[in-house]
């Protein structure tokens, strides 16, 4: 009996310990970021990246100021910004995802906005990327807070009668649904999310479901335990765009490829019906995640358009 009961002892501690490194790698690959990515290998991101270079090359060619502010906690946050050809009390304020930055994912908009729109544009990195302070990476929930100081630059520095447009990719998609939800400025009129996931853990889950090859709920809790204590904030709670959308306010356009597996179709679906507030949707056949705009740029451009026109003046 001693022996059986020292086995499941033994038993008990080596699924402990195993959870346990489950729940630190699952924390360490969602939630500290990483700046020195890879190359892509995949022909399809390849591509990508060779678009993306050319959509930097063309920002940066605009000489974009480089703006600092500093957060309540003390990190410096950066950003470029691009002024409107000609005076314009109009604001795109675009948000980057997942272990990105903001040229490199927004690149892709400038010229919709700036060009053909007349806006302003202004492209964060968020902490924990780009050249913005820290390594913990806040799945819109410490994010959204940010985003509304960069909200709060905008409005010093160019007065209360301006108007802002947000727009997010993946999880700066998550990003500017729950500034939208968490009772943003006067000055936001309308926000556009592209392939956003519906709840920080629930994104967690799928993804190590994928990585392992099968449904567990208990390792992405120990992952989610690990956020808590060292980044500060819960997935579950803290950065859950679908929890909160019943208090979004202001007019959402949603923007999902049909093929994505990453932040799953359906999630785009659940987001749509839980908005109360004025909403349109756009889905694109075929593409995967975050790729709308690359596979469908004047389908994507003319629906932003449309959507924007109805809340801009």
């Amino acid at each position: 009996m001693k022996k059986r009961n020292k086995a499941l002892t033994g038993a008990v501690a080596v699924g402990a310990l195993g959870l346990a490194s489950l729940g630190a790698a699952g924390y360490k690959k969602a939630c500290v970021s990483n700046r020195n990515k890879k190359p892509e290998t995949e022909p399809k991101k390849i591509l990508r990246e060779e678009v993306r270079k050319k959509n930097k090359n063309y920002l940066f060619s605009h000489n974009p100021e480089d703006l600092e502010i500093v957060s309540p906690d003390m990190f410096r946050l950066r950003a470029w910004f691009v002024p409107a050809e000609k005076p314009s009390k109009r604001f795109a304020l675009c948000v980057h995802g997942h272990n990105c930055n903001g040229p490199d994912e927004c690149s892709q908009f400038f010229p919709l906005y700036h060009d053909e729109l007349g806006f302003n544009y202004l492209i964060p990195d968020l902490r924990g990327h780009g050249r913005s302070d820290g390594n913990k990476i806040g799945f819109g929930s410490h994010d959204s807070r940010d985003i509304k100081l960069w909200i709060n630059y905008l409005v010093e520095r160019f007065g209360e009668d301006i108007e802002i447009v947000l727009h997010g990719v993946s999880m700066g998609a998550a990003t500017v649904m729950l500034v939208n939800n968490t009772n943003p400025p006067d000055q936001v009129k309308a926000v556009i999310e592209d392939c956003g996931y519906t709840n920080a853990f629930e994104q967690v889950c799928d993804s190590m479901q994928k990585t392992v090859g099968f449904n567990m709920k208990i390792s992405p809790r120990v992952t989610n335990a690990y956020c808590r204590m060292l980044s500060k904030y819960d997935l579950r709670t803290d950065a859950d765009p679908l929890g909160t959308m019943p208090n979004a306010k202001n007019p959402v356009l949603f923007i999902h490829g049909e093929d994505d597996t990453f932040v799953p179709f359906e999630m785009c679906g659940r987001l749509y019906d839980a908005c109360p507030t004025p909403k349109d949707i756009l889905t694109v056949p075929g593409a995967i995640h975050a790729y709308s705009y690359y596979d469908a740029k004047e389908e994507y451009d003319a629906k932003v358009k449309e959507f924007i026109g109805k809340y801009v003046k």
